[in-house]
């Protein structure tokens, strides 16, 4: 347990100490020790994206990583907590991309900056992140509660650009909650359908940008 809560907090220590807002750097897991764990967890992501958590094994994740499905429980003590440090890592880089992109001089630049961000992002990045938006309900109460707060906390980027732009004109928003949830949820969906072929996530990006602003553009 206690090299687990180390690997948990070199995640935050990670996401906060580097600058992981470039929308196409890979998602490393370096920080992630030892060599077997790394392997361990990289395998939960590419087998939760391709056949979801519920139908995932333990042995279909050691199989991935080259071991043994008993050697998986010395580095974790579930699947779930894989999944767990999976969508804590997943959602604080998620974050602090949105928090990077959050620049310009107007609502409607920084709204246009954020979903392309945002989506652009999601593209990129589409194994673990229909990992971490789709599988939530799989995780304990006590998990999903501390991601719900960095959840909450990507919300609030999106609300808080909107509330500003209805503040000096530039939106007519008259559900900020509601229209939050939907210029979130063009991104994430993103997710579920990329694949590499379906275009560039830069101009992705910029597509969803341009839907997005038209949403709520007075």
């Amino acid at each position: 347990m206690r090299c687990l809560a180390k690997r948990l907090l070199s995640f935050t220590r990670l996401v906060q100490g580097v600058n992981v807002s470039a929308v196409t750097s890979p998602l490393v897991w370096e920080h992630v020790q030892p060599a077997a764990a790394r392997r361990l967890l990289t395998g939960a992501v590419d087998a939760f994206a391709e056949r979801g958590y519920q139908a995932t094994t333990t042995r279909d994740i050691a199989s991935r990583a080259g071991m043994s499905p008993a050697a998986l429980y010395v580095h974790y003590p579930s699947k779930e907590r894989l999944l767990f440090e999976i969508s804590l890592y997943g959602h604080n880089a998620a974050l602090e991309v949105l928090r990077s992109a959050d620049a310009g001089s107007t609502p409607a630049d920084r709204l246009r900056s954020l979903v392309a961000a945002f989506t652009a992002w999601h593209a990129e990045h589409h194994t673990i992140a229909r990992v971490v938006q789709y599988e939530l309900v799989a995780l304990t109460p006590e998990h999903l509660a501390e991601v719900a707060v960095i959840r909450r906390a990507i919300s609030t980027q999106i609300e808080q650009v909107l509330a500003d732009g209805v503040r000096d004109g530039s939106f007519a928003v008259a559900d900020l909650p509601g229209t939050t949830l939907a210029v979130l949820s063009l991104s994430i969906d993103v997710a579920r359908w990329y694949t590499p072929h379906r275009g560039d996530p830069a101009a992705l990006g910029k597509l969803y940008a341009d839907l997005a602003h038209r949403m709520v553009q007075t």
